[in-house]
């Protein structure tokens, strides 16, 4: 069972969300909160899989809850996927910088829903079409995707910009390795190589890069 943590201000979303992901069989919610400082507590007290997280809540919002995951945790923080109404350039990029591995709008399907959430708690990282469409205006208009100064992008191999496509795509080792006819294991060494080659800290962060830098086209 994927174990999911629920972080909305508001109850009946919080319900809604519940009430879909009962329908499944391998999603199990082991907890909910209602703003950041609270998700940090159940975080703590249910060791989930993944978080779903909306961004707007009054007191610790969504993007001080990512940040604090991240400074605290003595290991790897669980994968958070932003579960918003709310699409600004703005919004989406400081969720990517902060550490969310997944953006999604409320409008999503549940078949949409429980995809991103396998694919986050399977080592993935999942940004809806609109969003990414959304990032590429932002980083054309000369934002960047990360804080402070980047070092020069390397060249890709042809093997590596497929591999980068895929991530790109939201699609996790396993998935990459069958796409593509390579184990597993090779398709971890392209994407640690992926990351050094682009001078980013994780998946999300190198698509981010990669669409600033155009490496994607």
């Amino acid at each position: 069972m994927i174990r999911v943590l629920v972080v909305d201000d508001q109850t009946l979303v919080r319900q809604g969300i519940l009430g879909l992901l009962d329908l499944t069989d391998d999603i199990e919610v082991v907890g909910e909160a209602d703003d950041g400082m609270a998700a940090l507590a159940a975080v703590d007290a249910h060791s989930p899989d993944v978080v779903l997280l909306d961004l707007r809540m009054p007191r610790h919002d969504g993007i001080w809850a990512l940040a604090a995951l991240h400074e605290r945790s003595a290991g790897t923080p669980p994968p958070v996927l932003v579960l918003t109404t709310f699409d600004h350039d703005t919004l989406v990029l400081d969720a990517m910088r902060a550490g969310a591995r997944g953006y999604l709008l409320k409008d999503v399907t549940l078949e949409q829903l429980t995809r991103a959430i396998r694919t986050l708690a399977d080592g993935g990282t999942l940004i809806s079409p609109s969003i990414t469409d959304r990032l590429l205006r932002a980083v054309r208009r000369g934002r960047p995707p990360a804080d402070g100064e980047l070092p020069p992008v390397q060249q890709l191999t042809e093997r590596e910009l497929e591999v980068l496509r895929l991530v790109a795509e939201g699609y996790s080792n396993r998935e990459i390795a069958q796409a593509l006819f390579l184990a597993e294991g090779t398709v971890k060494n392209h994407v640690s190589t992926l990351l050094l080659k682009l001078g980013a800290r994780d998946r999300t962060n190198a698509v981010l890069r990669a669409l600033h830098e155009n490496v994607l086209g």
